[in-house]
């Protein structure tokens, strides 16, 4: 399928749907829990049910609705899948459940995905886990999905360097389950909030972990995870197209449901486009976002790498200069996210030179044209906002995998006054 997108002014009130982060990891910590745990306002897209389905393989029972997913959990003690799990486009879960299955006390677990899963890197994940006291290997022994996971284990030390940080997200939800204590040496640390996020998560579990300023982590062994009962917080990252959309011309947003003291790291976005000039107001009914000139400046991405699409569009419509650096982790997700922006919004007219760690782009005037969405979410999203600046219709080839994080993109831009539609 394709989108296409026309010249529209974006003005009205959105509410953002639940957290992927937040509800991938309250769907493995449940499963991993003694008792039944109620998730409540999940996000519902296709990583979550991924989650789900893995889980379930591993002898969770999820009965999911749209407001409260109810699961019984496993008490730790895993079983073994009858078949391969597919864990489709989800790196979140791929990564998560390659810990999980380590904790396997007897038989092994096989893990894929689709191609673009097949292509991401997992190799320093498993060679941790191996470290631990499992054996994870790579079928084709390239680091990257099919792995053939193998329990059981059991703690000892490891090192990681974290260029992604579900690395060690993975380790530290998992190892409190293993036999024995365990530490866990971090020299390099991409995208630090997630891992905040998980810390959290534990925390809120009553485990046992002590912190060294995110450079080595002691995790006490032989815990056990209780019920959850929460309800998941909004997504920052999902937020991220609106709160952009609204500091671009003519438009005036208010973005309901986000919580400024959540973990999530991507809710510094609102100081990003703030600090470009964007009229910003965070008020008891939600975050309004109204265009004001915007001024191209340097932001480092590091902790937001997911904000890099989005942004690159908001700053072709900036004065001057904007440097986006400093997130060579943004080469790794479902796309190679620094050249796939650079090569689709140069199509549009966009004046963008690509740094090993990023972007630089000069203010641009776009024009319409065909683009290629290249099967990643947060490309495609980005794409149909900007272009909703732009005379003319533009042509986003393959809009299918908005429906991994934000299904109702398309009816939610249509209701703020986008002139955006799928074209089948």
């Amino acid at each position: 399928m394709n989108l296409l997108c026309g010249s529209s002014a974006l003005r009205g009130e959105v509410t953002i749907p639940g957290s992927k982060s937040h509800t991938i990891r309250a769907v493995a910590i449940a499963a991993l829990a003694d008792g039944e745990s109620h998730i409540e306002r999940p996000l519902e897209s296709d990583d979550a049910r991924a989650a789900v389905t893995v889980y379930g393989a591993l002898g969770a029972e999820i009965e999911t609705s749209n407001d409260v997913w109810r699961v019984q959990g496993t008490g730790g003690n895993l079983r073994i899948p009858e078949n391969v799990l597919d864990v489709g486009n989800s790196g979140t879960t791929l990564r998560l459940a390659m810990g999980s299955c380590a904790l396997l006390r007897e038989g092994l677990a096989v893990l894929t995905g689709d191609d673009q899963i097949r292509r991401r890197p997992g190799g320093p994940l498993a060679q941790a886990l191996t470290n631990l006291g499992a054996c994870v290997q790579s079928t084709r022994n390239n680091g990257c999905a099919p792995f053939v996971v193998r329990g059981r284990l059991q703690g000892g030390k490891t090192s990681i360097e974290a260029i992604t940080s579900q690395y060690l997200s993975s380790l530290l939800l998992n190892t409190p389950l293993g036999d024995n204590d365990t530490v866990i040496e971090v020299p390099v640390l991409n995208e630090q909030p997630y891992v905040e996020m998980t810390l959290d998560w534990l925390a809120r579990q009553g485990v046992v972990i002590e912190n060294e300023n995110f450079k080595r982590f002691y995790v006490r062994g032989g815990q056990h995870y209780k019920p959850v009962r929460r309800a998941i917080p909004a997504d920052f990252s999902s937020a991220t197209f609106f709160l952009a959309a609204g500091a671009l011309p003519g438009n005036d947003i208010l973005v309901r449901g986000l919580d400024m003291n959540d973990t999530q790291g991507d809710k510094a976005v609102v100081d990003y486009v703030k600090s470009m000039g964007a009229n910003v107001q965070i008020q008891p009914e939600g975050i309004r976002v109204a265009a004001q000139d915007l001024v191209g400046r340097e932001i480092d991405l590091n902790a937001t790498p997911d904000a890099l699409p989005m942004l690159a569009v908001l700053a072709c419509f900036a004065r001057g200069t904007t440097r986006l650096v400093n997130v060579p982790q943004a080469r790794l997700k479902e796309t190679d996210r620094i050249a796939v922006m650079r090569e689709e919004l140069t199509k549009l007219g966009g004046k963008i030179t690509e740094l090993p760690d990023g972007l630089v782009i000069e203010e641009s005037r776009l024009h319409s044209g065909t683009v290629e969405g290249h099967g990643d979410h947060r490309v495609i999203m980005a794409l149909a906002i900007g272009a909703t600046q732009i005379p003319g219709t533009t042509r986003i080839r393959g809009c299918e995998a908005m429906s991994v994080t934000y299904p109702t993109f398309v009816e939610t831009v249509s209701q703020l006054g986008g002139n955006v539609q799928v074209e089948k």
